[in-house]
């Protein structure tokens, strides 16, 4: 699945397996089919680092930053932290096209979403779902949504982003429109790390995006200390 991403190059299946196998741990085996997928931590911890980098140099520059989720169940703590960080050290958390609907083709047929915020996170709820700050949302990896965003700040004069934060869709999608995009990124999402490999994407960290929200509690501290962004 691209999720909003137009690779340059062409990438046959042996190159994909050598590129997660390289980027996240995984098995370089084409003949190993069965089983679960094992991240290298070490390669988790190099991506956080290089995530906190980037984090900290918007805190320090007070760059303006849109940050967007397709997975609020789990990570919308982990991006909320983030947010305050980045709020607190001046940065201008951009909110754009807050209420607007979005239509995504799932494999349930055509659905429209709108797009909210929670805690200056972008996420998207199904139409006619009760929004006041609920810590819910839909899972999705469409693009669809981060451009619906960018064209909204576009059309009301700016500002734009200057760094966006987030997974899926909400990287590839800005990515592959020339804004500096970093995120997270499991195994099932290659076209993160395609991106990462062809320039798109700036920063990609390899991890389960899938486990308990209070599982990656550890790693906000972690960045929010490495990008010192601590309170």
């Amino acid at each position: 699945m691209l999720i909003g991403l137009d690779p340059e190059w062409s990438w046959r299946l042996r190159d994909l397996i050598a590129l997660m196998a390289d980027k996240c741990g995984v098995s370089a085996d084409p003949a190993h089919v069965s089983g679960l997928d094992v991240i290298d931590p070490g390669r988790t911890l190099s991506g956080l680092n290089a995530f906190a980098e980037r984090i900290g140099v918007a805190a320090e520059r007070r760059l303006p930053v849109l940050i967007g989720t397709g997975h609020p169940h789990r990570l919308l703590g982990f991006y909320a932290a983030l947010a305050d960080g980045l709020s607190a050290a001046g940065c201008t958390v951009l909110t754009p096209a807050h209420g607007r609907c979005v239509d995504i083709t799932t494999r349930f047929g055509l659905r429209t979403y709108n797009l909210d915020y929670v805690r200056g996170v972008a996420l998207v709820r199904e139409a006619g779902a009760p929004s006041s700050g609920r810590e819910t949302g839909a899972h999705t990896h469409s693009p669809l949504p981060v451009r619906t965003a960018l064209a909204a700040a576009a059309e009301a004069g700016g500002p734009l982003p200057e760094l966006v934060i987030g997974d899926h869709g909400w990287v590839c999608g800005a990515g592959q429109l020339g804004f500096e995009a970093i995120g997270l990124a499991d195994t099932n999402d290659p076209a993160l790390f395609v991106g990462e490999a062809e320039g798109s994407v700036s920063v990609v960290v390899p991890l389960d995006d899938a486990v308990r929200s209070d599982y990656y509690r550890p790693l906000t501290r972690y960045v929010l200390n490495r990008a010192c962004l601590s309170q």
